[in-house]
């Protein structure tokens, strides 16, 4: 609901004003397992793939401290703080927390874009008049005030006239933190900070402009354009320098459409077999048809991505002729791109994905005709290189199973982290596993830390259970299970 005497909605933030936050939960994954866990708190906790090639997702500030950080190996990360609480992740348990998160924020607008799980944008200028800083602290302090009595959690807000000058904010005193940039002060704020802070610049760019004397966003906003442009290209070069100067006229946008769907799997051991690469890629492509199903769209470029031995990247792609959702139809053409590929040296991941997505889907019905391994007709359109995707972006999550992002879990069965439920000593959560037994601490949210006990793996009275319920309003009683 929006509040009494709201203005019409604004096609584009109001650079007069600073009316545009930057929401950002701080170590989001990290901190929903501690509240969660009252054993974990003030402790070391690292979210992420727990085998040997996993890699961290998120880590929490008493982790940070050791040196470890999102994206870093796992295997890395256990020699830099080896007494942290490494869990495989819940991420049931975070979109609850997401969506109470950004329910709130379009409390304050209807402008809300979604950046990921954690991260969002808000433009406060299509329900409010009175955005002058005093009034904009206020509204992102009660929102603050808000995710924290709601969750549990802390949040960072950024406030400024732009998207990049709200980003670059929330960003600057995190954990905790408020902090909100006038027009009048943008450029004092934007200009000792080091290039690499200007979104687009990620270190291919980043070395390029400081090996050119531009080390600040100050020096990038005084360069000349035309060198910039023969530097990085005209889109990229004239892009930079307006943000460097703090132009930056991005809408918020409530609806952000996918680009594209994906699955992908880490193996612990370089795959030689193609047979065995072969299924890999099929489950893939299933798993990539039940997301495109579920969310009702469709897509004609089906793409393959393999991680070699050597940690190179090839991606085959190949457009079809119509949309498809069919996950036997993705199958068979993410076959026949893998058959191009060679992968006598090892395959450490595989990865199937399907882009250029629209509402509607044409040849479904055809390909759920097929026989397993024919292939529709369609002309290849191939790719291949090491890149990974524009600099800095992360790659899409894929929640549970065998192609979790962040590598597989330490076992196929109880994963470090896992909510539970023993007969007896009622809820807990999975410490560890092996040699055929688990390790349970039973505690929620609303207990002091529990006790630990061990049980037989096969144990019929413990059973996986839904995440527990965060209540406000509840202290020192056992959590209740959300409904299935």
């Amino acid at each position: 609901m929006l509040p009494p005497g709201a203005s019409p909605v604004r096609s584009r933030p109001d650079p007069t004003r600073p009316g545009v936050l930057h929401l950002d939960l701080d170590a989001f994954f990290a901190a929903v397992e501690q509240r969660d866990k009252p054993s974990l708190r003030g402790r070391p906790v690292v979210v992420g793939g727990t085998g040997g090639r996993g890699v961290v997702a998120t880590a929490s500030y008493e982790a940070r401290v050791f040196g470890v950080g999102s994206a870093m190996p796992t295997a890395q990360a256990r020699r830099l703080c080896p007494n942290a609480a490494y869990l495989a992740g819940r991420f049931s348990a975070y979109r609850v927390v997401s969506e109470q998160v950004m329910a709130l924020a379009r409390e304050l607008s209807p402008l809300v874009e979604p950046v990921s799980m954690d991260e969002a944008y808000v433009d406060l200028g299509a329900a409010h008049d009175d955005l002058d800083a005093a009034a904009v602290a206020r509204v992102a302090a009660e929102f603050r005030a808000a995710v924290r009595e709601r969750t549990g959690l802390t949040v960072s807000v950024g406030a400024g006239p732009s998207k990049l000058v709200a980003k670059i904010a929330s960003d600057l005193r995190k954990p905790d933190a408020l902090v909100v940039v006038p027009p009048a002060e943008q450029h004092a704020l934007l200009a000792p900070l080091s290039v690499r802070r200007v979104p687009g610049v990620g270190a291919v760019t980043g070395d390029r402009l400081v090996r050119s004397g531009l080390r600040t966003v100050g020096d990038l906003a005084a360069a000349d354009e035309g060198e910039l442009v023969r530097m990085l290209g005209r889109a990229h070069g004239t892009g930079l320098l307006a943000f460097a100067r703090g132009v930056d006229p991005r809408p918020v946008v409530p609806e952000r459409e996918a680009k594209s769907v994906s699955a992908e799997e880490t193996f612990p051991l370089d795959l030689t077999d193609r047979r065995e690469l072969a299924e890999r890629t099929r489950r893939s492509a299933e798993r990539v048809a039940a997301r495109l199903v579920a969310a009702g769209v469709s897509g004609r470029t089906v793409t393959l991505k393999v991680r070699r031995y050597d940690f190179t990247t090839l991606n085959r792609s190949r457009t079809l002729p119509h949309a498809t959702s069919a996950a036997r139809e993705i199958a068979a053409h993410a076959a026949e791109l893998l058959e191009g590929v060679d992968v006598a040296d090892g395959v450490r991941l595989l990865g199937v994905g399907v882009s250029g997505l629209s509402e509607f889907a044409q040849a479904d019905l055809l390909a759920d005709l097929l026989e397993p391994g024919a292939a529709p007709p369609g002309g290849p359109d191939e790719a291949e290189g090491a890149g990974e995707g524009e600099e800095g972006e992360p790659g899409a999550l894929v929640p549970g199973g065998s192609g979790h992002p962040y590598g597989p879990p330490a076992r196929a069965g109880w994963r470090p982290g896992q909510d539970v439920e023993h007969a007896e000593h009622g809820p807990g959560w999975v410490q560890g596993s092996g040699v055929g037994r688990v390790t349970v601490r039973f505690e929620g949210p609303h207990t002091p830390p529990g006790r630990v006990r061990t049980f037989r793996e096969d144990d019929p009275d413990l059973v996986p259970a839904d995440p527990p319920v965060f209540d406000p309003q509840r202290s020192g009683a056992p959590p209740r299970r959300a409904a299935s």
